[in-house]
């Protein structure tokens, strides 16, 4: 009987690994959207400075008992700009977005409010990044849904699209 090699056994343990890793990778809900260490915990602190004609939003305003958005954003920003209208929608639906804009002149944010309108009931900047840093922001826009207690619910990173408001964020906040 002919003895078998470790390193016969080494290509057929690596593919299996691999196939393994493939499905696992496969059974995600959404296979193109970037994992959130956010979604379960708390909101980290707002961090916000002075944004022109936005009354600034705090801590207590994501622990109010309202569900709420909160909306990463720039004026110099092309997806962000794709997904004012939706934004626009939640307002005039009466949940609160919360907006903060992020790495922008300040005045160019203003611009951009003023030309499209401000669904942002509540706002700031963040001109060095620090906030979107500790929400784990990859880049704008990036859309979280707040609980009332300050939870995390849910996370869109990207334009928040119809489609997006559809069949991630509905189904959370019909469970409200």
């Amino acid at each position: 009987m002919a003895k078998i090699s470790p390193l016969m056994l080494a290509p057929p343990a690596i593919f299996l690994g691999l196939a393994t890793l493939f499905l696992v990778g496969m059974q995600r809900d959404n296979p193109d959207e970037l994992p959130s260490a956010m979604v379960g915990r708390q909101a980290p602190a707002i961090m916000v400075e002075e944004l022109v004609n936005t009354e600034i939003f705090t801590d207590a305003d994501l622990r109010d008992g309202n569900v709420k958005l909160v909306n990463f954003w720039a004026s110099w920003c092309g997806p962000c700009r794709a997904e004012h209208p939706t934004l626009m929608q939640m307002q005039a639906e009466g949940i609160e977005v919360f907006g903060v804009n992020y790495k922008d002149v300040p005045a160019n944010g203003a611009a951009f409010l003023e030309e499209l309108g401000n669904p942002f009931a509540k706002g700031g900047a963040d001109p060095n990044g620090k906030m979107a840093l500790n929400w784990g922001v990859y880049g704008v826009p990036e859309t979280y849904l707040i609980d009332g207690d300050g939870t995390v619910l849910a996370r869109v990173a990207g334009p928040l699209t119809q489609r997006e408001l559809t069949t991630r964020l509905r189904p959370v906040l019909d469970q409200k």
